[in-house]
């Protein structure tokens, strides 16, 4: 999943996104230790795409902590 997707997203699906791409991870992990992974690359990917989403996540809650604090000032 490219970045520019991922900020496209509302709050609601990016929560769903890092659920959904976690559990895959998991898999994929568990996969690999029972037997090698075709293309290993695919664990390394999965957990960029977790890093994308939870730092789009934290972008978010500092933005909206920032205008709350911008509006009591």
């Amino acid at each position: 999943m490219k970045n520019s997707e991922i900020v496209e997203l509302s709050k609601e699906d990016l929560v769903a996104q890092l659920k959904e791409e976690k559990a895959a991870l998991n898999k994929l992990k568990f996969a690999h230790a029972v037997s090698a992974v075709e293309n290993p690359n695919v664990i390394k990917a999965a957990r960029r795409n977790i890093a994308r989403i939870s730092t789009e996540i934290s972008k978010r809650k500092n933005e909206a902590k920032t205008q709350e604090t911008a509006s009591e000032a």
